[in-house]
């Protein structure tokens, strides 16, 4: 497939061009005289449908019992751990706490904090403690989400004219602002509370407001093959996001709390609203240690959070908020619905989650404040029902019903980290790349260093994610027969293949010889099922060597290939989620979102689609397979991609594999609308990675050599089956023809 390179970029149009045209040559040569299946029409294939995105619908299905969601949330959580970057979790170093500027109100004192999250990357925030403490006390943790200024937010005048007339807030001064006031009032209940900056926000500033939260366009000096950026299609293959980051400063923040000698590590709260409710459930799907959590105006089945901090490749794709707020269970959480996307969640959502704290055992730890007359919000009913939740979940033993009372806010100056003794860090351009490239080594030293059966246990679980799919033979597979010609030594069967479950169709073509035993071969191709054929419609020679030898072939067109194209539109580039779609309400907007996070964190890449169209023609053929059975797979002309992440979902259902990569690799790509780029894709060995994972089917392997192939070589050793990996020699010429008579040495 075709990737641009940094000297193509400024004739990019003219290569555009160039490629459409020399690809509509080469589809119509190959095309015209193959056989077809659907007669030109395109398969009822529900991967045709417009793409999904943060505005659709996300309906959340309890389990059957506890060990089905058991299952569940374990697939659930990987989920989130791999497309937010924290598989593995990056190393905990010293946070080196810095906690200065004590003020005291008399039943309570606030202090500034900073603390280390990874090497030179810091967490501001402010610490609220009770004047008098006996014994250790709760610790909440507060992320205050998307409000202007973030903990430093003020409403006003007229803002809190209106919020007390409509009694959202009580007090004028202290309902000015309820992210102060919620921390006041914990502080007042006996809590110790740690409120921290959200990337971007108030101090937190060494990576800028408008990157992380604006980001629109692609920067052509950050979107590089080395020292990139965020959101930049590297940042996207290496699983890194300012999602990611938030998450983890989140978790390090607990860190942070754990680590005071006065807080109970066994009572621990989260509570935030808004993009701080997403953190809040968030870091308590990924983190065992809270035991309590209300996050605030943000789960619903409808939007899922606009802003890019909300966002991470790969997070939602099969899932959705309410069922990550479900992982939480059988542990209290209270949730709150407004006037907003959360408006219809106590028929939509809420009732799902009841019946599944219900099946936990726990049908009293869940609820909801339906308070939809009030805007988006977290105002003082909403914090009334949270002091509630938190007095009987956290055990502080306070009469009931808890009163806010006013307090005098803290201007900026007070509670500001940064001053001539605390100066602030860097916040450039070179700090960003610098922070990207620690995650980045620190990830991979980690996966060096972890001996070969955990390192292919991680490896596993992150590419069931990043590829979305294994091998299942239980998928409703079944091959609808449209027509069949027979010769004296060969019938050709086309009809389609279909994948029930997933409501996924592929034009398929068998080539069965007269004389055929219980052996097949899986032929792919860059073109589809052409990729069987001349141009003239006969069966190639060196498909037709298999045959002679009695072994079946088969091809498939995968998705956007062959008949699900038509002569005429090729694919150059996938398919973006709209952008009037990338933002939290649809409407008519002149904002642009390159971030890939609001395409494939709801869908998946084309890549990983067409693997799992391998992987349905190989579940079929297992499923078929008779005693003694043998499926071969070969691909080339530009196929060996998919072959390969198939081959590492497969277990052992192929009993041997040609495959020719052409030293093909994600982190080549500076394209994530490429049809071939897969969203960390290249985290985890990239390409020969996922040929390791095939380990140990035997396999002819070309396109490599030891030091490019090292991951795969490694993985086949590691598992006692080096003398199955076999490299084709450098200058092999023809390889086809070589790999071919591989599969027949086979036999």
């Amino acid at each position: 497939m075709f990737s641009l390179h940094p000297f193509d970029r400024k004739h990019f149009p003219t290569h555009l061009a160039m490629m459409v045209v020399g690809i509509l040559v080469v589809t119509n040569q190959i095309l015209a005289n193959q056989p077809t299946v659907l007669n030109g029409e395109r398969p009822a294939d529900r991967r045709l449908e417009p793409l999904r995105h943060l505005n659709s619908y996300f309906p959340f299905s309890p389990a059957e019992n506890p060990e089905a969601w058991r299952d569940r949330a374990k697939q659930v959580r990987n989920r989130m751990l791999v497309s937010l970057g924290l598989w593995p979790l990056p190393t905990r170093l010293p946070l080196q706490p810095v906690i200065h500027g004590l003020i005291d109100r008399g039943d309570y004192t606030v202090e500034s904090v900073y603390f280390e999250s990874m090497p030179g990357f810091f967490v501001t925030g402010n610490l609220y403690r009770p004047k008098e403490i006996s014994g250790k006390v709760p610790g909440v943790v507060c992320p205050h989400g998307h409000w202007p200024d973030g903990r430093f937010h003020a409403k006003s005048d007229d803002e809190m004219i209106r919020d007390v007339a409509r009694g959202g807030e009580t007090f004028f001064a202290g309902g000015r602002n309820p992210v102060q006031a919620r921390c006041v009032g914990l502080a007042r209940l006996g809590c110790i509370v740690l409120q921290y900056d959200m990337l971007g926000y108030a101090e937190n500033d060494q990576l800028s407001f408008e990157l992380v939260h604006r980001f629109a366009k692609q920067l052509e000096e950050m979107n590089t093959l080395e020292n990139w950026g965020l959101f930049s299609t590297q940042a996207e293959a290496h699983c890194q996001s300012a999602m990611g980051l938030q998450a983890y400063n989140s978790m390090r923040a607990l860190d942070f709390l754990c680590g005071l000698p006065e807080v109970d590590a066994s009572r621990l709260g989260v509570t935030g609203a808004s993009g701080g409710g997403t953190q809040t459930f968030i870091l308590c799907g990924i983190d065992d240690r809270p035991a309590v959590a209300f996050p605030a105006v943000m789960v619903s089945t409808a939007m899922q959070g606009g802003c890019t901090c909300e966002n991470a490749s790969g997070l939602r794709v099969g899932t959705g908020n309410v069922e990550m707020a479900a992982l939480f269970a059988p542990k209290p959480l209270l949730l709150s619905a407004a006037d907003d996307w959360t408006v219809e969640m106590e028929t939509k959502g809420f009732p799902e989650l009841q019946a599944h704290y219900e099946m936990m055992g726990a049908p009293d730890n869940v609820m909801l404040v339906n308070r939809t007359e009030f805007k988006h919000n977290y105002n003082t009913v909403s914090r009334h029902a949270m002091y509630h939740w938190f007095n009987k979940h956290l055990g502080l033993g306070l009469p009931e019903p808890i009163e806010e009372r006013d307090y005098l806010p803290f201007s900026v100056n007070e509670l500001s980290v940064w001053n001539g003794d605390h100066p602030a860090p860097p916040d450039d351009v070179a700090f960003e790349r610098k922070l990207l490239r620690w995650w980045h080594d620190d990830s991979q030293r980690q996966l060096q260093e972890m001996s070969p059966g955990p390192r292919r246990e991680t490896v596993a679980a992150a590419l069931d994610v990043i590829l979305g799919r294994r091998l299942n033979e239980d998928r409703s597979l079944e091959f609808e027969e449209l027509s069949q010609s027979k010769s004296d030594d060969m019938v050709l069967t086309t009809g389609l293949l279909h994948n029930r479950c997933e409501g996924e169709v592929l034009p398929m073509v068998r080539l069965q010889p007269a004389n055929a035993t219980n052996r097949c071969a899986i032929w792919l191709a860059e073109h589809g099922k052409a990729g069987l054929f001349a141009d003239d419609g006969a069966v190639r020679p060196v498909v037709q060597r298999l045959l002679d030898a009695n072994i079946a072939v088969y091809g498939i067109d995968m998705l956007y290939q062959g008949e699900f194209l038509g002569v005429d539109q090729p694919l150059v580039r996938a398919r973006q989620v709209d952008a009037r779609m990338s933002i939290s309400t649809p409407r008519k907007t002149s904002i642009r979102r390159d971030a890939g996070a609001y395409t494939f964190g709801f869908n998946h890449s084309v890549f990983a689609q067409r693997v799992h169209d391998v992987l349905s023609l190989v579940g079929y053929l297992q499923s078929h397979r008779e005693d003694g059975g043998r499926i071969y797979m070969a691909a080339f002309r530009g196929s060996g991609h998919w072959a390969a992440a198939a081959l590492a979902q497969c277990g052992d259902a192929i009993d041997g594999a040609v495959i020719d990569t052409g030293g093909f690799r994600f982190r080549n790509s500076l394209d994530m609308f490429d049809p071939d780029f897969l969203p960390g894709g290249a985290k985890y060995g990239d390409l020969p990675g996922m040929l390791g994972m095939g380990a140990p089917t035997p396999l002819w392997l070309a396109g490599e050599d030891d030091e490019s192939a090292e991951w795969a070589v490694t993985a086949y050793r590691d598992v006692d089956a080096g003398e199955n990996l076999t490299l084709a020699p450098p200058g092999t010429v023809d390889v086809e023809a070589e790999g071919v008579s591989w599969i027949l040495n086979c036999e």
